[in-house]
């Protein structure tokens, strides 16, 4: 009796070992790091996003300042960084530290050159020939089509006194 109470008492803690494998290297540190997009424009925002931080982390960069990883229902932490506006295009790496961890994982993106604003032109271009030539002919139209009607008027009216 007492050996196959022994029996089960092990069988049952090698269950509840084996349940709680996949627990335990769920909250191994980070993995599946992925960044999207990979190429993006400096002063643009790039998301990132890991399993294995079940307490949130830490995300760092050459390329942003440090941001935090918060965790969503399923598991996954994500952060959203803004490259600097200055940042010199070229390949970096970023990052990824969970708070319950000390194992880092890092991956790499592209910073691409900045696009600048879409303000529009504002008067900060000068006007091009073809600009040049049609103002000049719509002036010299409106100046003949001014002199003929006052030319006419006059006759008109010097006619009739």
């Amino acid at each position: 009796m007492r050996a196959a109470r022994t029996l089960a008492v092990t069988a049952t803690a090698f269950a509840a070992l084996g349940l709680a494998a996949p627990l335990a290297t769920a909250t191994n540190g980070p993995s599946n790091v992925q960044v999207n997009p990979f190429d993006v424009h400096a002063g643009s925002t790039i998301t990132i996003t890991a399993k294995g931080c079940g307490h949130g982390g830490t995300v760092t960069s050459n390329a942003f300042p440090g941001t935090n990883l918060s965790v969503n229902s399923n598991g996954l932490s994500s952060a959203i960084a803004r490259v600097y506006n200055n940042a010199t295009p070229g390949s970096y790496n970023l990052a990824v530290k969970c708070s319950d961890n000390s194992k880092v994982v890092t991956h790499p993106f592209r910073v691409l050159a900045g696009r600048g604003a879409q303000g529009g032109l504002g008067g900060s271009l000068a006007p091009t020939s073809t600009e040049m030539a049609v103002g000049g002919s719509l002036v010299a139209a409106a100046a003949l089509g001014g002199g003929l009607f006052i030319a006419r008027r006059r006759r008109v009216s010097g006619a009739g006194a």
